[in-house]
């Protein structure tokens, strides 16, 4: 998994028509984005690479940050990291997500069963947020807030398979306009992910992501007129082979999927 990621953030304010929208607060928030699980300490000059601000931009919003407690600042490193405030913010939002308190029984058995590690996501953008996960001693982890890929991952396979076509298109067209030379890779992936949804229910990504990982995923529609969220199990190519995960894991994400249906009943 590549350790820099760039947000664009410049880019996309600045394409947004909406006049309601407050740049500034959109810089600030894809400042904080920066920070993944792995991404403990990052420096101005690493911000700035990974969101398309200027240095000075990024400077005045670390700053604003740090002063209401989301950044805090380590003066020997002269790095920053998520501050309380940010913790607070996010452990409120996983809390809320209700479809998580429901999932977590039926994830760390299927993590059991399976030997590998089981998520559940929901959808960020071009990305998966990881929101509760499972895994076992020996599986491959992808810890609670990992940020994968739409394009490569069986997690974002399965979330675009479940949107309705319009939403679908929106989602593709993003994808084909931000990496256009991948597009044709990524077109011809997504069409068998739409083949494999249509016949077995799930979606599979072998190898795509990591080389050494490949992994199954199933959506979820809540029904309550919120999106989709997907249920994702993932482990080392040499341990859940192509044929495993279409014969016994996939069927296992589907029938957990049912499980979840029959106790998660829409307000």
């Amino acid at each position: 998994m590549p350790r820099v990621r760039r947000n664009t953030a410049k880019t996309e304010v600045a394409s947004l028509p909406d006049r309601k929208f407050v740049g500034a607060l959109g810089r600030g928030l894809e400042v904080l984005r920066c920070f993944g699980p792995r991404d403990r300490w990052l420096a101005n000059q690493e911000i700035a690479a990974r969101t398309g601000l200027a240095r000075p931009t990024v400077s005045r919003l670390v700053y604003t940050l740090t002063e209401l407690g989301f950044l805090r600042h380590a003066h020997a490193r002269r790095k920053y990291a998520l501050g309380s405030a940010a913790v607070s913010l996010g452990y409120s939002a996983l809390t809320q997500i209700d479809i998580r308190r429901a999932a977590r029984p039926l994830l760390h058995a299927l993590s059991q069963q399976t030997n590998a590690s089981v998520h559940l996501a929901i959808n960020d953008g071009l990305h998966m947020q990881v929101v509760d996960t499972y895994w076992h001693s020996s599986a491959f982890v992808v810890d609670i807030g990992s940020r994968v890929p739409v394009v490569t991952t069986s997690l974002g396979r399965a979330y675009v398979c479940a949107l309705a076509e319009e939403e679908r298109r929106g989602i593709l067209e993003q994808v084909r306009a931000r990496r256009p030379a991948d597009w044709p890779l990524a077109r011809r992936r997504f069409e068998q992910a739409f083949r494999d949804y249509e016949q077995f229910g799930f979606c599979l990504a072998l190898g795509d992501w990591r080389g050494d990982v490949n992994a199954v995923a199933a959506p979820f529609d809540p029904r309550d007129g919120t999106k989709p969220v997907v249920v994702g199990c993932s482990g080392a190519s040499f341990q859940l082979g192509s044929e495993l995960l279409k014969r016994d894991i996939g069927p296992r994400l589907l029938a957990l999927v049912g499980n979840l249906r029959s106790t998660v009943q829409p307000e």
